[in-house]
């Protein structure tokens, strides 16, 4: 599938100082002179933070690389994880639509995203709030048919399931993920067969679930800030010293 640029780009691009900090972090991993393995973080980083991968980001990050402009371009359009035209403010919604989803079910998860997004992938909605597509097996085949908004799951889906989300996003409101059938995680819909004394644990929900739920941010979830920016290969940051007092003369 050939991929191009949106015709339509921003003028610039900056990395945020959390982000800048992180990226410059990120290029520590590796030798002098192969910070250039460092690309997929970093347009990642610039994605979560624009909602989308923009022809600016994509040079800035190339600049901070020290790469050619064409090598960053390659990386980007090889790999879907990339959107490379803009994506809905409140959700992008991802349809598995490989073997199990589909004989689940995920078309008709589609019919409904055309009726309430749009009528073709990769569109905005007429508000800018939704976007959609259709992608390739997400591995929660388990729990078809399912679909990722943001970086959760949501799965065990109905047509009718899936517009009650949607409506839930388009109110302001934070849908649980995970399964929508009441299941806990993957286990059969008629129970656990095996290591029952350890059934969930004594939580309500699993911890994917638990996590968005207690976050309750919707536009978090999405924008890539909903974790503490870390380095832990640097090891801890140590706290200047503060400086000594000096002596009394006698």
């Amino acid at each position: 599938m050939l991929r191009r640029l949106h015709p339509e780009q921003p003028a610039s691009f900056a990395f945020t100082p959390a982000n800048r900090a992180w990226a410059e972090a990120q290029m520590t991993k590796y030798p002098e002179g192969r910070q250039a393995s460092a690309i997929i973080p970093l347009l990642w980083r610039a994605q979560e933070q624009e909602g989308w991968l923009t022809r600016p980001a994509i040079e800035h990050v190339a600049e901070m690389l020290g790469m050619a402009y064409i090598r960053a371009l390659e990386v980007a359009t090889f790999y879907f994880m990339f959107q490379l035209a803009p994506v809905g403010s409140v959700a992008h919604v991802q349809i598995c639509g490989t073997t199990t989803c589909m004989i689940c079910g995920a078309e008709d998860l589609v019919a409904v995203c055309r009726e309430l997004i749009a009528p073709k992938a990769h569109t905005l909605s007429a508000d800018g709030r939704f976007s959609w597509e259709e992608v390739e097996c997400m591995g929660a085949c388990a729990n078809a048919p399912m679909v990722q908004i943001g970086k959760d799951y949501y799965e065990d889906l109905t047509a009718e399931r899936l517009r009650a989300i949607l409506g839930d996003f388009a109110a302001g409101r934070v849908p649980a993920p995970g399964p929508q059938n009441g299941r806990f995680a993957a286990e059969p819909r008629s129970g656990l067969t095996a290591l029952t004394a350890q059934a969930q644990g004594g939580l309500a929900a699993n911890y994917s679930v638990q996590a968005a739920a207690d976050l309750g941010d919707t536009i978090k979830r999405i924008d890539g800030t909903e974790v503490p920016l870390a380095t832990p290969w640097l090891g801890p940051v140590k706290k200047p010293r503060a400086p000594r007092k000096p002596k009394a003369e006698a």
